[in-house]
């Protein structure tokens, strides 16, 4: 047998220096990530932006320490108040000739202030933008003036002078953002609407979260939730491939959940067969309606369904039940029966004249809205609040950081609830 040699002494001492090297460039690189650059003495911390035109198909957004913000159609200016503090605010310069002009009007006042700003598009901005193209070459924004529509725009102000990029899909830049920034004032303060607590001003959407897991529609979802307060339920409302009514959001999830790999949609008997996750129990007309008579302080509201009638038959108590609806037929149909319908986002936006009278005179009570639609809403939504409409909101965990705590401080009392996919402390109503 060959005897090998021992190891010699400069080679380890060389390698375990190397390895020291090594750590220690490791460790510099992750530092410059997770601190401010350094330059001339000057400390920066970058900001991410992302303009997406409507044909790009993705949510335009921003990135700023710890804060990511995904942004709804429009212009959005971010001001910096300072360096680690920032306001925004987004104006439907596509859909709203008004927030075109309000949008001039607050730029003006931010340029003569020397304000530090960033601004950018997301899907289509342009459209009212005509009016106030002259104004905008005024101030200095060139490009922006001649936006078309679906561009991704961005502008910042960071280096002294107003810096402009067009592209006619998307735009993503890093901006470094000097620490010393920031005029303290605030163009975009924050409005505190008060309102009084309320336990149906809260939905468990899909039946609500059971042990984390979301969107089951499932008795055990209802169960746990209605244990921890919710007395309002969501639930979706399908139909099998032989006309049975059942509760699941879609089949194409409802198969993921399940590992079902028959043909969709599945007939009763399947769909009766299958645990979701293997655990948790689904629900047919018979499951939906035993679980609420053995509940009766509890509420049902639909989504999906679209039959007022039909469903409003089935259900074992037309008294507890609010439907949302996807078309003016459809509510109409439910005022002239007596079914509580909760009108949806698009047939509502559809209306042409005055919306709050067609809602009062079909005796409409509800409105369900994406809590994305909120900025570009706000009027709309005060004369809701004004009727005594009841506004819920979802889409609630859909975007980072905006979750039922983050509409509960932020957003209740404009709009009157929201479907939650979790109970919070702060749903609890004070003794």
């Amino acid at each position: 047998m060959k005897k090998l040699s021992p190891t010699p002494i400069n080679f380890i001492r060389f390698t375990l220096v190397l390895q020291v090297v090594m750590l220690c460039a490791f460790f510099q690189g992750w530092a410059n990530v997770i601190e401010p650059s350094q330059k001339e003495g000057i400390s920066f911390v970058t900001l991410e932006l992302n303009s997406h035109s409507f044909n790009a198909k993705k949510r335009s957004s921003f990135n700023y320490l710890s804060q990511q913000e995904h942004l709804e159609r429009g212009l959005t200016i971010i001001h910096f108040i300072n360096a680690d503090q920032l306001e925004y605010k987004t104006f439907d310069t596509y859909g709203s000739k008004d927030e075109a002009q309000e949008f001039i009007t607050v730029l003006g006042t931010m340029i003569a202030d020397d304000a530090n700003m960033a601004i950018l598009a997301h899907d289509s901005a342009a459209a009212s933008l005509g009016d106030v193209a002259k104004a905008l070459q005024d101030l200095g924004f060139v490009q922006l003036s001649n936006l078309k529509g679906r561009q991704a725009y961005i502008m910042h102000n960071f280096n002294a002078t107003i810096t402009e990029e067009i592209h006619d899909t998307s735009i993503v830049k890093t901006v470094e953002i000097p620490s010393g920034i920031g005029n303290q004032k605030e163009y975009f303060p924050k409005i505190k609407y008060e309102f009084e607590p309320n336990i149906n001003r809260y939905i468990a959407h899909a039946g609500g979260e059971v042990n984390g897991v979301k969107s089951t529609n499932t008795k055990d979802a209802l169960d746990q939730n209605y244990k921890r307060g919710f007395r309002l339920f969501e639930l979706d409302i399908i139909t099998t491939s032989d006309g049975h009514l059942v509760a699941a959001h879609d089949w194409n999830m409802w198969a993921r959940f399940t590992d079902y790999t028959g043909s969709l949609p599945p007939t009763h008997e399947q769909f009766m067969k299958q645990k979701i996750y293997g655990d948790y129990t689904t629900m047919d007309m018979n499951g939906i309606n035993a679980w609420f008579k053995s509940h009766p302080d509890a509420i049902l509201v639909t989504d999906k369904v679209n039959d007022p009638i039909a469903f409003a038959d089935a259900f074992i108590d037309k008294d507890r039940l609010i439907m949302e609806l996807f078309s003016v037929m459809s509510v109409e149909k439910a005022s002239e029966h007596g079914i509580q319908a909760m009108i949806s986002q698009e047939p509502l936006l559809a209306i042409k004249g005055d919306k709050i009278n067609f809602l009062k005179v079909n005796n409409v009570k509800y409105v369900g809205l994406s809590r994305r639609m909120i900025a570009s809403q706000n009027k709309l939504l005060l004369k809701l609040k004004e009727a005594g409409i009841k506004v819920y909101v979802y889409n609630v965990n859909f975007d980072p950081g905006k979750d039922e705590q983050y509409v509960q401080d932020n957003e209740l009392g404009l709009v009157y609830g929201m479907y939650a996919d979790k109970w919070i402390t702060d749903m609890k109503i004070p003794k």
